[in-house]
C-alpha cells in the first residue's frame, strides 16, 4: 500500500473507503472491478492502483480499516469505561450508529466478508476475525460481573447468545439489503431492553 493514500485530505480518503465498502458489499470478492471502486469514489483506476498496489491489498485494507474505526468511535464514546455491561452495549450501539451514518456500507461489507469464500482473501478474513472476536473476549469478561445479573444465570451462555442474535440480525438485514442506521439503532434498542430485563439484576435482588 502506498503511504500517500494516508496524505490525501480526510474527505478523499473516506470516499475512497466508502467506495470501496459499497462495490465489494454488492458483489462477491471476484466480481467486484477496480475499475467500479474508481468511478464510485471519483477518482481514475490507475490512481485507484497507485494507492493500493491490487485488489487484495484494498480489499485487506478496507476490512482492517473496519476494526480501526470502530475502536476509534468506541474511544470517543467512552464506550470503555463504563462498568455496567449493559450500559457499555448501549453506549456502543450508540457508537455504531453514528459511525454507520458516516460509512453506510460498512455493516453490509463486513458481513459479506466473513462469508467470502474466495482462497485469495477467504483466510486472511477469517484469522483476523478470530483474533478480534477473542481479543473482544478479553475485553469484555471483565464486564461480566456477576453482580450486574440474575442470581444463577449462565453468563457465558447469555454471551454467546446475545452475540448470535446479533449477528443473525446483521445478516438478515444484509441479505434484505437494508442495513439502516436507525432502524439498527431503534432494533437493538428494543432488543437490548429485552436482554436488560431478562438478564439483568432488579433492584429487589440486590
Amino acid at each position: 500500500m502506498n503511504e500517500s493514500f494516508f496524505s490525501l485530505p480526510e474527505e478523499k480518503r473516506q470516499k475512497i473507503i466508502n467506495a470501496g465498502y459499497r462495490v465489494f458489499s454488492r458483489n462477491s470478492y471476484r466480481k467486484s472491478p477496480m475499475s467500479e471502486i474508481a468511478d464510485a469514489a471519483g477518482i481514475s483506476k490507475s490512481l485507484l492502483f497507485y494507492y493500493f498496489r491490487n485488489k487484495k491489498e484494498l480489499y485487506l485494507f478496507l476490512w482492517n480499516t473496519c476494526a480501526t474505526i470502530t475502536q476509534e468511535y468506541l474511544e470517543a464514546y467512552h464506550c470503555r469505561e463504563q462498568e455496567n455491561f449493559f450500559d457499555e452495549m448501549d453506549c456502543g450501539l450508540k457508537a455504531k450508529v453514528r459511525l454507520m451514518e458516516e460509512y453506510p456500507d460498512m455493516s453490509a461489507f463486513v458481513i459479506k466478508a466473513f462469508y467470502e469464500k474466495d482462497p485469495a482473501v477467504a483466510d486472511a478474513v477469517q484469522k483476523s476475525y478470530r483474533q478480534r472476536i477473542k481479543n473482544q473476549s478479553e475485553q469484555t469478561a471483565r464486564l461480566l460481573d456477576p453482580r450486574f445479573f440474575k442470581p444463577g444465570l449462565d453468563i457465558k451462555m447469555m454471551y454467546r447468545e446475545m452475540f448470535l442474535a446479533s449477528e443473525g440480525y446483521l445478516w438478515e438485514a444484509a441479505q434484505r439489503g437494508d442495513v439502516n442506521a436507525k432502524q439498527l439503532e431503534k432494533d437493538f434498542t428494543k432488543m437490548l431492553d429485552f436482554w436488560k430485563s431478562i438478564y439483568g439484576r432488579n433492584e429487589e435482588t440486590t
